[in-house]
């Protein structure tokens, strides 16, 4: 499984030590411009320790220009970074491109695709209808809450919880080919290499988003429950 460690790939971000921007301004709050060199987990646990709670991430989540493999690791990377802070509930400000070839509806489909992460600061690009950018960039914003699409480890069983499209989906896998495939997908993944049953299940129940050649895993990971578990 690869966790995207390839620097030529990588954003760099600037971080502070708060969420509130005027907090952020005071002396000892900025924690610098990083570059993000290593894997995704490892700058994710790096940010966290170093007291970041806001994060701005450089460069656009160009879902428009996903033809290279390049290209598509790059934007994975950057998926994978804002929702893996997500499930730190760290601020992350970050641009998003829809790919307009999918249609006037581009904006609102992958808006509510990636509801469940931090909404990004701008949704605009060549070809993007500015107001539907508009309408679904502010859907997401009131719409966000922590905990909206999530998966948990248990012991023998993975436990995927769903709520991005108004009701609970809850999907418990203990076949250990799925869990396997979850692992792959985690930080994207060529369809090839993914078990064509679970790859299935997983696009069916719209848990994967194909960027270019890869397959990416939207869910993100959670080492306890926010809450209860009663009331997710």
């Amino acid at each position: 499984m690869s966790s995207g460690s390839s620097s030529t790939l990588t954003p760099s971000a600037a971080a502070w030590r708060d969420y509130d921007p005027v907090a952020c301004a005071l002396p000892g709050m900025f924690l610098g411009d990083l570059a993000l060199t290593g894997s995704v987990p490892e700058e994710c646990d790096r940010l966290w320790e170093l007291g970041a709670r806001r994060v701005r991430l450089s460069g656009v989540v160009d879902l428009a220009d996903t033809g290279t493999p390049d290209a598509a690791a790059r934007t994975v990377r950057t998926l994978s970074l804002v929702r893996d802070l997500t499930a730190r509930a760290v601020l992350v400000e970050w641009d998003l491109r829809p790919d307009p070839g999918r249609g006037p509806t581009a904006a609102e489909d992958i808006s509510r695709l990636l509801s469940h992460l931090q909404p990004p600061q701008r949704i605009e690009g060549e070809g993007v209808d500015e107001s539907a950018a508009a309408d679904a960039l502010r859907t997401w914003r009131n719409g966000h809450y922590l905990g909206k699409c999530l998966w948990r480890q248990g012991p023998g069983f993975v436990q995927i919880r769903d709520r991005r499209w108004g009701d609970l989906r809850r999907f418990t896998v203990d076949e250990p080919h799925y869990q396997e495939a979850i692992e792959r997908l985690a930080y994207g993944a060529p369809a090839e290499s993914v078990p064509a049953d679970a790859l299935a299940d997983f696009r069916e129940e719209r848990l994967v988003l194909a960027v270019g050649g890869l397959e990416w895993w939207l869910p993100y990971r959670v080492n306890r429950w926010i809450q209860e578990a009663m009331t997710i």
